[in-house]
């Protein structure tokens, strides 16, 4: 069966006269599972089968342990510190459940903007900053070209910069092919991405600016499907595309991220999105209202962090920034980019931490005008929004420590409780990508958890206690971002 980023409609399993709903859904579940088994390779089998296996485990040895985790808890409340770590945990849990009865409730407010007419598309420059790309950036660029999107409205730009492969050799080809519609450049060494960005900025002549990374492909309808809310909401200062896997077939990390990406932009940025908040407009795809742009822009390349220039989060920065304008920022579902991401554990970490760091600078900076008269209209969600990422970073080390000492005192109970809240937790990633996508490719989310909470636990806290450093991480290697 082919996923979805092969742009290749699923083939029906069953004939359309087949009426017997419970046969016509056991063949299809058949094909699915066969399909499945034949593209895994052996190590994905494993895996998948492992963390089955460990969470089945993990709620047997929890029933034979339940009077120790009992008595467990117990203990803790026993002693002053125990009591006021469990009030604090319950209240938290207690907010997180309702946070997430509310994102519910404003995922199904949620519905992508169709589609505009040719006539009232506004002009569009998209900006394609590339470093050590290689081949990738001429697949961005003819991909970009192939839109369905009125010619005499779009420009493309492309910047490499100060690349030390063959990326410039790629461009070339691409300008080649493509001719006046594409307009190339060469930073004069290495600058970073939001240097890039920059040039592309002030370059572009489009009434919407949109983004685009170098190793992203995008769908016929993107381009138009992205920058149609310009239109129809004058208040909207950025939108946000949904970001798929590209490399979803190579690796299973990327199979993991697939269905952790689905959940984090079709769920969490469709709620935010209703509520005109959405937090951060990824950098693989985005697009932004030109007069936004520019009354931050010497705000945005001059972004500084504890002395430091800021050459990390420019994604976030700049939607944070629109949003302190009083714009509204939105999600478009319909607009789809699929992206290349790491596909080995050191790239993931890399990548996540950067992320953090970002996470840590742009909440002390929305910090700083979210309780205020920043817009017209409730600010009440978008308050709420950011109540819930600063929770997060402040009880990291807290939980954190508690985690250790869980570990060291019950590493029995604090393993098969961990994987038991696992089994429960992302059974709802499961059913959602299921519903939305692909049965089967579904329970990555489930080995993903379980990578997430036992190899990088670690990312937030370290990512506080390094938010000050620079530098993007994953540059240099072998595998892209």
């Amino acid at each position: 069966m082919k996923s979805e980023n092969t742009f290749t409609p699923e083939l029906n399993a069953t004939k359309q006269s087949d009426t017997r709903p419970s046969i016509k859904n056991g063949f299809l579940l058949k094909t699915r599972l066969q399909s499945f088994i034949q593209n895994a390779n052996a190590w994905g089998v494993f895996v998948m089968g492992s963390t089955f296996v460990l969470m089945i485990a993990s709620i047997y040895v929890m029933y034979v342990l339940q009077s120790d985790y009992d008595q467990f808890n117990q203990d803790r409340l026993s002693t002053t510190f125990g009591m006021i770590f469990m009030v604090i945990a319950t209240g938290l849990f207690a907010f997180k459940a309702g946070f997430f009865v509310y994102t519910l409730y404003r995922y199904f407010r949620y519905k992508a903007i169709e589609s505009v007419s040719n006539e009232e598309l506004p002009t569009c420059t998209v900006i394609v900053p590339a470093y050590n790309e290689g081949k990738q950036v001429y697949a961005t660029l003819m991909s970009l070209a192939n839109s369905d999107y009125p010619v005499e409205k779009l420009q493309l730009l492309s910047i490499d910069d100060g690349s030390k492969d063959d990326t410039w050799y790629w461009m070339q080809e691409a300008k080649r092919v493509l001719g006046d519609r594409v307009v190339i450049y060469q930073q004069p060494k290495n600058m970073g991405k939001r240097h890039a960005l920059y040039r592309g900025f002030n370059e572009g002549t489009g009434e919407v600016f949109v983004t685009v990374d170098s190793d992203s492909i995008v769908k016929k309808d993107t381009l138009r499907n992205l920058v149609s809310p310009f239109v129809t909401n004058e208040k909207c200062g950025a939108v946000a595309g949904n970001i798929r896997v590209l490399n979803n077939e190579k690796a299973l990390i990327p199979k993991m991220l697939d269905v952790s990406f689905v959940l984090s932009f079709e769920f969490v940025r469709s709620a935010e999105s209703s509520l005109n908040s959405v937090l951060c407009t990824p950098g693989a795809l985005a697009a932004y209202r030109r007069t936004a742009v520019f009354a931050c822009l010497d705000a945005w390349i001059n972004q500084t962090f504890m002395g430091q220039p800021s050459d990390i989060g420019e994604d976030r920065a700049m939607t944070n920034m629109i949003l302190k304008q009083g714009y509204h920022v939105l999600f478009q579902r319909n607009a789809y980019a699929y992206t290349n991401v790491p596909e080995k554990y050191k790239g993931l970490y890399k990548m996540f931490i950067r992320w953090g760091r970002s996470n840590v600078r742009e909440n002390i900076e929305m910090s700083k005008y979210v309780f205020t008269n920043f817009r017209e209209g409730s600010k009440a969600g978008t308050r709420l929004l950011f109540f819930s990422q600063a929770t997060k970073i402040v009880m990291s080390y807290p939980f954190l420590l508690f985690m250790l000492y869980f570990v060291v005192t019950h590493p029995l109970l604090f393993v098969a409780s961990t994987l038991t809240s696992i089994l429960v937790l992302s059974t709802f990633p499961v059913i959602f990508y299921a519903k939305r996508y692909n049965f089967m490719e579904s329970f990555w989310a489930y080995s993903y958890s379980v990578m997430y909470t036992f190899g990088l636990f670690w990312i937030t806290p370290y990512a506080i206690a390094t938010a000050n450093r620079r530098g993007w991480l994953t540059r240099g290697l072998a595998e892209k971002k």
